[in-house]
């Protein structure tokens, strides 16, 4: 309950006194004033019960836009990562396929030397090739669960985020500051 509140009480209690002690007597008069001086108490605890609680609940939905102004940033940061992620996977991915081009480019020139050391050197570059083409498939794979591990973060930061807005949601603000996330 609000002070002005409280003081129309009191002075509604006090003017209702007055009128008991008119018109009933002293006694029933005293015995309002006890009975109105009771409720006045009971009201008072009441105000005090609802102050506290709607201090708990300020603070509670401080604690919620912080959290959730954390979220959005940790959300920010995991999309980031995620784009990284499919921007090495595609370079990794180009990387894959220029190598298996030069692979069969080595192919074709090994079936046209069929004579000795250029032979040799054909072999040798499409070993080389051959593991070149190893490596950056399995940094492709290595690129893949960075990648898979990145979406499924930013999958939980998005749930959060919709359970803190949901959270929010339910302790109404009549501020006129108040804007919901």
């Amino acid at each position: 309950m609000k002070t002005r509140e409280i003081i129309l009480l009191l002075l509604a209690a006090a003017f209702g006194a007055i009128a008991i002690v008119t018109w009933n007597g002293e006694e029933e008069a005293k015995k309002l004033t006890e009975l109105a001086r009771a409720e006045l108490a009971k009201t008072k605890d009441e105000a005090a019960k609802a102050a506290a609680a709607a201090k708990a609940a300020a603070a509670e939905l401080a604690k919620a836009k912080a959290d959730a102004a954390q979220t959005i940033a940790d959300l920010a940061k995991a999309k980031e990562d995620a784009a990284k992620a499919a921007k090495k996977a595609g370079e990794l991915e180009k990387a894959r396929n220029d190598d298996a081009a030069r692979v069969n480019e080595l192919n074709a020139e090994l079936a046209n030397l069929r004579n000795g050391s250029e032979l040799k050197e054909a072999i040798a570059q499409r070993k080389k090739a051959e593991a070149d083409l190893e490596a950056a498939s399995a940094a492709l794979r290595e690129a893949n669960i960075k990648l898979a591990a990145a979406l499924a973060r930013i999958a939980e930061l998005e749930e959060e985020n919709r359970r803190l807005r949901e959270q929010t949601r339910g302790t109404p603000n009549t501020s006129p500051n108040y804007r919901v996330l």
